[in-house]
């Protein structure tokens, strides 16, 4: 027998781990692509707005509520009671704010988990509501008036940030 003829082997390609190796690189490129393919089209992008120009019309609004509150000298300070599942609260400003107030908690990339509260605060502008445990993210939290004349804005990392106070800036 030469030399030659006992290196050849008689197994078929397919039976060898060398072709199966080589291929597994791209096979898995492959799957992730899928993947990701199937993920971009079947989530909705939830933070494109159809109406651009309108939206961007009411940031004029918006900066006069900013401007509102600054003139108020108004304030809020929150406080998560996880235990007990209580959002504690307290307004502050230079003039009584009558009526409720909402609380507005938008979640930072899934608007479905946005929590809307009215609270009444107490003649010390005092005030505690039932909450749901909140998802450990990160909040924008909105204060502001029934009439919505004036608004207090902020960013609220929970649970790292136990507590959050809001104040209108000039």
């Amino acid at each position: 027998m030469t030399m030659q003829a006992m290196t050849m082997s008689a197994t078929p390609w397919y039976r060898e781990r060398w072709p199966w190796l080589l291929m597994a690189g791209p096979a898995a490129v492959l799957v992730a692509g899928f993947y990701t393919g199937w993920l971009a089209f079947a989530q909705q992008d939830a933070l494109v707005v159809g109406d651009y120009y309108k939206r961007g019309k009411a940031i004029n609004q918006d900066l006069r509520r900013d401007r509102t509150a600054a003139a108020l000298h108004a304030a809020a300070a929150l406080r998560y009671d996880a235990a007990h599942g209580v959002l504690h609260g307290r307004l502050s400003a230079s003039a009584p704010l009558p009526g409720p107030l909402h609380v507005h908690l938008a979640h930072a990339t899934q608007p479905e988990k946005d929590l809307r509260l009215l609270v009444r605060p107490d003649a010390g502008g005092s005030f505690a509501v039932p909450l749901p445990l909140l998802e450990r993210s990160r909040w924008t939290v909105l204060v502001e008036d029934e009439r919505r004349t004036w608004r207090l804005e902020g960013q609220w990392q929970w649970p790292v940030e136990r507590e959050l106070t809001l104040a209108a800036s000039e």
